[in-house]
């Protein structure tokens, strides 16, 4: 038999392989997270009709001759570039912008994907389209703990904030230096242990005679209302604050610290106000929303936010060397590594953007134009056959 009959059957058997990558990856144009792949082809081994000659004395050496004995798919890559953006809306949705796969635990196997087309099942189970629920680390307290094992993403429905008791508050602003205009008031809101709310009333009081001014307080939190001194304000000739700060004050029952370092008393206005407070009241879950760094933060109907929990990303050393798995899942192979999971945005880990997806990354005019190379590679190749079917068919026909 010739061997260019050979050559032409792995030929066909290679460009059928090239067709039906470039099929898959036209298939898959919509797929949410998809990698388009490609195909290498390389030559098989050759067969020698002639050794190499060295060179002797006054003969020159020699080249060796050689015939191919057809070709074959060296290798089927797959492009990790980074998909087109699709804005979808729903919060759930999450792309990774760079480098990075989800971590699934689907069926008691650990996968990997690029699809973020995630949802909240009845339980509050962060999972995909097909059911495979989503890693990360769950908040505790509302503090995350990424160095810690990752386990499935849940939102805690019915979740509630306890109430925390004020303890600290920021004052700044400042004081007009003459005294001039009503003595300044600010409303400093202060919880207890219960999350019981009062509106405690600071007055800052000018004294004519001694031209300095003074913090106040009154409580209403008792009945009558308690009044009484916090401490004097005391400035420097440039107007900064020498009292020290911070100074104490029991509050509707609780010792809160206040810090005074912003308060100033330089000629103009009064802008005295208090810049934050800590405490709450109890509040429930009322929404949620998902940072680039994957954290998934609550919304309280106490209008505080506490994070729930951070969803994990996974990089490979090598991640052409994945399995795909189907669903456009991966797994790993012994050419890939392990998994370095950790939190978006650290490490090559890329961020996520909430509200968009992924999109294909086929490029559909590349697709085509190795769709006709395909083509015609798999016509060239069948040509090489049916030549050499007609010179056997002569070397046939020369015994009549």
């Amino acid at each position: 038999m010739l061997r260019s009959l050979f050559s032409g059957v792995s030929g066909l058997r290679a460009h059928q392989t090239m067709l039906d990558v470039v099929g898959n990856n036209i298939a898959n144009v919509n797929t949410t997270g998809y990698k388009s792949s490609s195909v290498e082809f390389e030559d098989t081994l050759s067969q020698a009709l002639k050794a190499a000659g060295a060179p002797q004395g006054a003969q020159g050496g020699t080249n060796p001759a050689q015939v191919g004995l057809g070709v074959q798919v060296a290798a089927i890559n797959t492009a990790f570039t980074q998909g087109p953006a699709e804005t979808t809306g729903v919060s759930t949705d999450l792309m990774i912008q760079g480098d990075g796969f989800f971590v699934v635990n689907d069926g008691g196997q650990q996968v990997y994907t690029r699809d973020g087309a995630f949802s909240f099942d009845t339980n509050g189970n962060l999972t995909t389209a097909t059911g495979g629920i989503v890693q990360g680390w769950t908040a505790v307290n509302g503090a995350v703990n990424t160095s810690g094992a990752t386990a499935g993403i849940k939102l805690p429905l019915g979740a509630s904030m306890p109430p925390t008791a004020t303890d600290k508050a920021v004052l700044a602003g400042n004081l007009p230096a003459d005294g001039s205009g009503a003595s300044p008031t600010n409303d400093l809101k202060v919880y207890d242990q219960k999350g019981q709310l009062v509106d405690v009333t600071l007055t800052y009081t000018y004294d004519t005679t001694a031209k300095s001014w003074s913090l106040n307080y009154s409580d209403p939190s008792t009945s009558p209302a308690t009044t009484g001194k916090v401490t004097d304000l005391a400035f420097n000739p440039d107007g900064t604050l020498s009292t020290t700060s911070p100074v104490t004050a029991t509050l509707n029952g609780q010792t809160v610290s206040m810090d005074i370092s912003g308060i100033t008393s330089f000629g103009g206005a009064n802008t005295a106000e208090v810049e934050s407070s800590t405490g709450n009241a109890m509040g429930s879950l009322a929404s949620y929303s998902i940072s680039p760094d994957g954290t998934i933060e609550g919304v309280f109907t106490n209008g505080m936010k506490q994070p729930l929990g951070q969803i994990a990303l996974a990089t490979f050393n090598n991640p052409g060397g994945l399995n795909k798995v189907g669903n456009s899942e991966y797994s790993e192979s012994v050419n890939s590594g392990q998994a370095q999971i950790g939190s978006a945005g650290t490490g090559s880990r890329g961020q996520l953007a909430a509200g968009e997806l992924e999109g294909s990354n086929v490029d559909l005019s590349q697709e085509f134009s190795n769709l006709i190379i395909a083509e015609r590679g798999f016509e060239a190749n069948s040509k090489v056959i049916t030549t050499s079917d007609e010179v056997l068919q002569d070397l046939v026909n020369l015994k009549h």
